[in-house]
């Protein structure tokens, strides 16, 4: 869901109690559609992006490229030391004014304005000087894309036209009974009131007809008393007007579905309503696995598909190897064919097209051997012998090469799930490092090599006692941390036969409490493909019992004197172990 003008109203008025008054002292573009203002220890989160536009205070830390954009440079150059001094969003506009006194480059004083434009597909930022013309934006708009509205550089800014409904704010009783006799009898009631005002969302929709008739698709028709939905209209146009917002996230199966600024109640028991005291941290809550989630999309989209698609081909692979292999299991009967032909010798004769005989091997049962009439029957006993040789061969081939099949199948099922909790650019950088000597992506040539990056370092956590916990964020970094980090006598822990991160508790040598390893292994069961499930076996076993076998790919290990623990992951108290 994407934020209406009703919740963008209850942010703004929270943003304006903290946010007037203060100097910008850092500008950041982390991502394409988002840029981030840091004023005074507050980081103010500005999203244009077509499927999350909204405007917060965030506690969120976003990683930023080596190299700021263009248009960050530009916000710099503007907005670097500028003082707020205004906040304003026209009535149920999803749009935002932040007004601004800015120096520019030769200390005079100007003001500056920065548009938030939060409409979807449509959505913008826009940088206006003081003459309230566009210095740049986000997203510059020519006349190829819109005919009716540019948004270039040098021209006068033009907010975007009214869509020519009612503000449902400004409807009155009369209006709305008028409106709701002209209804069509089997429009649903949602319908009717987001086709006859401005600023309804489509859940605040639904809502007001789960109000007024208990059932979200009520039509028209069906409605006994029109009073009621003109109540609970008129309630919401109170709550509004008055800014008694109550922010609440709803939950469906533990995962954040939508959010609204008043309480909503048409899911029943099929959702949890979550209050929130602040909409900024609502949003926070609301947005992080999306954007974990559409990072992964964006960064690792290339990385996603090779290595699926080399999991599948081995997958093909491996299914024709256990074919020729159950194959190879009957050879015996080759060699007793070859056996019985040569037995039979003196009575064969030449183009024959099978040899019925008796089997000395099984208690002398008849038999009936196929032949090949152009071939003698020394040559056809010849022909079965070779067919034995290359059977028992092939056995061993493909044993071995099966057993590699389903060690780079068991590597690529854990680059998978490495690629699913990766967070940060550099995470995706060291995934394609790893994949890359793995063999799996071609290398660089000599020719062009660029800079190398610093490896991510481990995601860190403090248990309630105060240990610390790392936890791997790729197979290599896994590898490091259990071979080489970790001392002998801290423990290990891992999800058991499923993928994972690699987690070390740093004990000091002192064993820790019952609470602590719990933790840690709450963390290891966060931080696999168990993620969503429910007691999940973690093993636990000190470092020096944890080895690494001849020829393992990365993060790959075996382990001995361990003990199995079972946990049931919890992403709040994931949260509150992190190390600040």
């Amino acid at each position: 869901m994407t934020m209406d003008a009703i919740f963008l109203q209850a942010v703004v008025e929270e943003l304006r109690r903290e946010l007037t008054g203060l100097r910008i002292d850092k500008v950041q573009q982390p991502a394409r559609d988002q840029v981030v203002l840091l004023l005074r220890g507050l980081r103010l989160l500005l999203n244009a992006g077509a499927s999350a536009p909204r405007l917060q205070w965030t506690q969120a830390l976003r990683e930023n490229p080596a190299e700021p954009p263009m248009f960050c440079m530009l916000l710099r150059k503007h907005l670097s030391g500028a003082r707020v001094t205004e906040l304003a969003q026209p009535p149920l506009e999803r749009l935002v004014r932040i007004e601004l006194d800015a120096a520019d480059e030769l200390g005079r004083a100007g003001r500056r304005t920065l548009v938030l434009e939060a409409m979807g597909r449509r959505s913008n930022l826009i940088l206006l000087d003081e003459e309230g013309r566009i210095i740049d934006a986000l997203r510059r708009v020519d006349a190829e894309l819109s005919a009716a509205r540019q948004v270039l550089p040098g021209l006068y800014y033009q907010p975007p036209a009214s869509v020519g409904r009612l503000p449902f704010l400004e409807e009155t009783e009369e209006g709305f009974r008028e409106k709701f006799a002209a209804a069509p009898a089997e429009r649903k009631l949602d319908a009717f009131l987001l086709d006859s005002y401005f600023g309804l969302s489509p859940l605040l929709a639904r809502e007001l007809a789960f109000q007024a008739a208990g059932d979200v698709d009520c039509r028209v028709f069906q409605l006994r008393d029109p009073e009621t939905l003109w109540a609970a209209l008129d309630r919401l146009c109170q709550r509004v007007r008055e800014g008694r917002f109550a922010p609440v996230c709803l939950l469906r199966e533990g995962k954040p579905m939508d959010f609204a600024c008043v309480p909503v109640a048409q899911y029943g028991g099929a959702a949890e309503s979550v209050p929130y005291d602040s909409p900024s941290a609502l949003l926070d809550d609301f947005y992080a696995a999306r954007e974990r989630q559409e990072r992964a999309r964006q960064r690792g989209a290339d990385l996603l598909r090779t290595a699926s698609t080399a999991r599948d081909r081995l997958r093909r692979k491996l299914a024709l190897q256990e074919k020729e292999y159950a194959g190879t299991q009957d050879r015996d009967r080759l060699r007793v064919c070859g056996d019985l032909i040569t037995a039979n010798l003196y009575r064969m004769e030449r183009g024959a097209a099978r040899l019925d005989c008796e089997n000395y091997y099984e208690d002398n049962a008849p038999v009936s051997i196929p032949l090949d009439p152009l071939l003698t029957p020394q040559q056809n006993a010849a022909k079965y012998y070779k067919r034995y040789t290359k059977a028992r061969t092939a056995e061993k081939y493909l044993r071995e090469q099966m057993a590699l099949a389903e060690r780079d199948l068991a590597y690529l099922e854990s680059v998978l799930a490495e690629l699913q909790q990766a967070e940060t650019e550099q995470d995706f950088l060291d995934i394609r490092e790893e994949l890359r000597e793995a063999g799996f992506l071609k290398k660089q040539r000599s020719g062009k090599k660029g800079k190398r990056e610093r490896a991510a370092a481990p995601r860190e956590f403090r248990t309630s006692g105060g240990l610390r916990v790392l936890v791997g964020r790729n197979n290599r970094q896994n590898d490091q941390l259990t071979l080489k980090t970790a001392d002998r006598r801290d423990l290990w822990l891992h999800t058991q036969k499923i993928h994972g991160s690699h987690v070390i508790l740093r004990t000091g040598g002192q064993p820790p409490a019952e609470t602590d390893i719990l933790e840690a292994a709450m963390l290891a069961a966060w931080f696999s493909q168990a993620r969503d499930s429910a007691n999940v076996p973690v093993d636990c076993a000190e470092a020096r019992f944890v080895k690494k076998p001849a020829g393992g790919r990365p993060g790959m290990v075996v382990y001995s004197s361990f003990r199995t623990l079972n946990v049931t992951p919890d992403g709040a108290l994931v949260k509150g172990l992190e190390a600040k």
